[in-house]
Order: structure tokens, then sequence, then C-alpha cells
């Protein structure tokens, strides 16, 4: 009997290359090289983007009372109502944005969020316009629709995101609308607000919709930048994707949200239903305490302290001849060029983990575009074990 056969979908979805360089350092890490017993080094990771902070402890603390008490059954479909007018509220004391709190869908994840406004929007023969470098698993939930992620080259000039002449450029009878990220991974940039509203105008105009991944929202550190979509003129029309993973340090939990249009609300709680019925009760109740004073006052320290890891590491790597030509204005990447050290970011990133002992992320995940030039750091790390890291990267490239 033969193998029962996939779905033809999987055709379009490749291969995380980044959780495959991970499985490859990990296994590095393990071995005697990486040994300090055997007069090894610990393998450094600076290539997932996951922060070294956790849940505040009012977070925790509110977890385990919920567990205590019992709240754990089912919520509605779209979260619960305090957390949503609290997500709501926090838009307007972060960002002076109002948002009708009847417009938040609560999410498990930001990856769901965004599998389930792609399923309400895109279908087979839609195509999509998204910039080229932009996080992989966005264009595969588009694919996922049967939908076409079609990627626009976007270089150092345009802060590696698309503008508006690209976009009316680019437009075709198919295309549907465009998938963007601001902050973006792995580059950290942000698209300025004037460009965004134009943006979305022409794709208003054109009859399509936009949707702008925000889940490094809270980590920006250039006040030009720093704002919602959702503010914009027109933001009422803009999908909104985000999360309590990055800014909140709530990885685990499994935990996003949407801000739709109205007319999308329904049809997307009606996804929401069936797919998983609701997000995670536990972590609902947790992340109510997000927004308490004492918890908002830590995730500023932290910003702070992202930014002073960011200030350290961009002119570290330029001082090794890797240059970063665009600062990051938020997250916690670093998108450099290793041009000048290897025709290959991925053979680039094999050296140095083999033999300094230090895990990147090459930049073949984000896009065909300069894939070769480009490597992203994450300075998600403590200073400390950045300052191991650069050591390390000057010892090999000398």
């Amino acid at each position: 009997m033969g193998t029962p056969r996939l779905a033809g979908r999987l055709e379009h979805i490749e291969p995380f290359y980044v959780m495959e360089l991970a499985k490859a350092a990990q296994r590095i890490a393990e071995s005697p090289a990486c040994d300090p017993a055997q007069g090894g080094e610990p393998m450094v990771f600076l290539n997932i983007g996951e922060p070294d902070f956790t849940a505040a402890s009012a977070v925790q603390a509110a977890a385990a009372a919920a567990l205590a008490g019992g709240r754990t059954q089912y919520t509605q479909a779209t979260g619960l109502e305090p957390l949503r007018r609290r997500i709501a509220a926090w838009y307007g004391q972060r960002f002076g944005v109002a948002v009708d709190p009847g417009r938040i869908v609560v999410t498990a994840g930001a990856s769901a969020a965004l599998q389930l406004v792609c399923m309400a929007l895109f279908e087979a023969g839609d195509e999509v316009l998204m910039p080229d470098p932009s996080y992989p698993c966005n264009r595969h939930f588009v694919a996922a629709t049967g939908a076409t992620a079609r990627l626009l080259p976007a270089g150092p000039g345009a802060r590696f995101q698309l503008d508006a002449a690209g976009v009316r450029a680019a437009w075709t009878p198919a295309t549907r609308g465009v998938l963007l990220a601001s902050p973006g991974n792995p580059t950290g940039t942000s698209i300025d607000p004037a460009e965004m509203a134009a943006i979305a105008a022409a794709v208003a105009e054109r009859g399509g919709v936009t949707l702008v991944d925000e889940i490094y929202l809270g980590l920006s550190y250039d006040e030009r930048y720093s704002h919602t979509a959702l503010g914009l003129p027109g933001g009422d029309d803009i999908v909104s994707i985000n999360s309590f993973s990055k800014y909140f340090g709530m990885t685990g939990w499994r935990l996003g949200w949407l801000v739709l249009p109205p007319w999308l609300v329904g049809p997307v709680e009606r996804l929401a239903q069936n797919l998983y019925i609701c997000p995670s009760t536990l972590a609902q109740h947790a992340a109510l305490a997000c927004f308490e004073p004492d918890s908002l006052a830590e995730y500023e320290r932290r910003r702070a302290e992202f930014r002073r890891r960011r200030d350290f590491v961009v002119p570290a790597l330029e001082a090794l001849g890797l240059p970063v030509p665009v600062m990051p204005d938020g997250a916690f990447y670093a998108w450099f060029d290793c041009s000048r050290h290897a025709d290959s970011s991925w053979a680039f990133c094999q050296r140095l983990m083999q033999n300094a002992h230090v895990a990147l992320t090459p930049g073949r995940d984000f896009g065909p575009h300069a894939a070769e030039r480009y490597v992203r750091l994450s300075f998600a790390s403590s200073l400390p074990t950045l300052h191991t890291a650069i050591e390390r990267l000057r010892r090999e490239l000398r």
C-alpha cells in the first residue's frame, strides 16, 4: 500500500529555514565542542525572535489566581469583553487613538489572527502584495488560502518596506490587497506614517484591503515611527494584527488580537468559532494584568533595555565590516550585510555556527531579493550575551 497523498497546498509552503538552522545549532550546542566541562564554549543563540523577558509578575499572579479560582471555561470566540476593553483603552493611552472594543477580536496568537483574516479575505486566484524581505510565515498564511503572495523587492532606500508608488505600479486585476509589517521582521524598520497613509489610500481606491502586522508596535525607539496605522486617515478600514508575545513578553501563552473594520468582525468570529472555539481562557485572564500601571512601567523599562542593546549591536557590527544599511527603529533585529566576508549568507551563518558558536539567521527565509547579502541578528538577548557574540564574531572574522 502506498502512502496517502498530501494536500496540494503544501507545495506552496516552503520550509522554515530558521527553524532548520536552529535544530542544527542545538545539535552543536549539545556536542562536546560547546561543553565548558570539556573546554568548549556554549552556543550563543541570536537567531530566534523571542524576548529574554517573560511575563510580568502581575501577569503570572493573575494566571495563578484564575487557575485557583477555576476560571478556565470557554470564553466567547472574540475573547473576554474586559480584555477587549483594556486593549482598546491601551490604544487611547499609548497612541491617542480611539478604538471601539467591538472591532477587537482576541485570537490564539498573532498567527491565528493572520490565519483568520487571510481565510476571510483571500482565495485561489487572488494575489497579495508584500515587501521582500518580510516574515516568511505571513506569506505562507496567504498561500494556505490558495492565494499568491507577490513579493516586491524593497531595498535600503525604501527602508526595506513598500511604498505607495510601488503598490500602484504593481497592482493588477488579481490584486486583493497588501500585507505590511511595521515595525517589520527581519529589518526592524517601520513605514513612515505619511507613506502608510498613502499606501492605504491607494489600496482603498482600488477596492482592496490593507493588513498591517503590528506585533512589534510597542517596541518602537523613534517617535517618528511610534504610531499605529489605526490612527491614520481611513484607519477604520485597516486590519491591524497584534500580539501579547513581543512587547508584553508572553510568547508561549499564544495570545494575540485583531482590530478589524466593522464589516469583517462577524465573518472572522464565525471562522474562530469553528476553527478553535476561543483563545486560551487562562492566558486571557492573565493578559488583563498587562495593562496595570506596574506592568506597563515594566514593559517600558524593557523597551529601554532593548534600545540599549540595539545601540551597542549596530555600531559593533559596523566596526566588523557588517554594515546595517537602515538603523532599526523598532523590534529587536539588526539586518546586516555580510557580503564583505562571504558570497552567501547561508554559508556565512553556517561558518559562524560551527566555528564561533554563534547562531544567526541567513536571509533565505525572508524572500529571494538580496537574500545572499543579508543576515538577521536578534538582539533579544542580554547585553553580556551580545558582548560575547560580538567578540566571537571579531575573533572569527579576523
